[in-house]
């Protein structure tokens, strides 16, 4: 019995040995695994998590720095929390980003940290309510070139719906009618540019020949202006010799005119001399006619009423 006893004392000895060196060994390696990695969260919203796992790699720059620790979903609509363990000598930057990247034949997804050239501060402020800091997400390549991919099969899908609308029958016979008509007015436009062709060269003909015609103008004026260079030179005289008499003429019409007027105010005198005798001629003529006419007066002298004004 005392052996048995002291083989069960030994044994449970050992069992408590075993499972105190398992918990130093856990908890040193829980000690050294916080003392050489940091912990950040992520927040996805709009980046696909498609093939992400537990353990999946955390890389910068294509070289693996850390791995996905834990993937859970959260109360907010399409916004899943990821928390990534990540090598301490990894500086991360309060602008650095986390990008999903995904292997295309295999399809399992990673995270990329990227930082800008001028990185900023070390990301060491943890937000309330968190329990580590918080990476910003950023904007996968591969998303937008699969978004735009689906982009351009939308708009291919709905070219391919419009063209299968455009040539239904109705529209396929209306097309046909309307190809009827332009190969009729590319066949009368053909007529008319081949008009058009000998009108214009007609045209350039016409315009040879009036060119021809211009030269022989030319040549023509030409002459005709040296021919009548030496009439023009005696037009020239003869109207040089016009001026000339007309201002002579000019002169002795002046000459004239001065002595015309000189003599009609001497005439104008004379006359007017020549009227006043006159009119006492007539007068004396009258008194004496009246004399004659009463022989009383003529012998005796006049009376009172015949008498002139200042008369006696």
């Amino acid at each position: 019995m005392e052996a048995e006893a002291r083989y069960t004392f030994v044994g449970a000895a050992l069992l408590v040995l075993l499972v105190t060196v398992a918990a130093g060994l856990l908890w040193l390696q829980d000690a050294g695994s916080r003392r050489d990695f940091a912990y950040y969260n992520i927040f996805f919203e709009r980046q696909s998590l498609d093939g992400l796992q537990l353990g999946g790699e955390v890389a910068v720059r294509g070289i693996k720095v850390g791995r996905v620790e834990d993937i859970a979903l959260t109360g907010a609509v399409n916004r899943v929390h990821v928390l990534i363990r990540v090598d301490r000598r990894v500086p991360v930057a309060q602008n650095t980003v986390a990008v999903v990247t995904r292997n295309l034949i295999t399809g399992i997804a990673s995270i990329n940290l990227v930082t800008p050239d001028k990185p900023g501060p070390p990301l060491l402020v943890v937000p309330e309510g968190s329990t580590y800091p918080v990476i910003a997400e950023g904007e996968s390549d591969v998303d937008n070139l699969t978004g735009r991919f689906s982009q351009i099969g939308d708009i291919a899908a709905e070219a391919v719906s419009n063209i299968n609308r455009t040539f239904r029958a109705e529209n396929r016979e209306a097309m046909g009618e309307a190809l009827r008509n332009l190969r009729d007015l590319t066949a009368g436009l053909n007529r008319r540019l081949a008009a058009l062709d000998r009108s214009m060269a007609a045209f350039d003909t016409a315009v040879v020949s009036a060119g021809r015609a211009s030269d022989r103008i030319a040549t023509a004026t030409e002459d005709a202006g040296r021919q009548l260079e030496p009439a023009l030179a005696q037009a020239q005289s003869a109207l040089r010799a016009m001026a000339s008499a007309a201002e002579s003429l000019e002169r002795e019409s002046k000459g004239i005119s001065q002595s015309v007027d000189r003599a009609a105010d001497a005439t104008d005198d004379q006359l007017s001399v020549i009227a006043v005798e006159l009119r006492s001629s007539v007068e004396a003529f009258n008194r004496a006619l009246d004399r004659f006419r009463d022989p009383a007066a003529a012998l005796l002298g006049p009376s009172k009423v015949q008498l002139g004004p200042g008369e006696r």
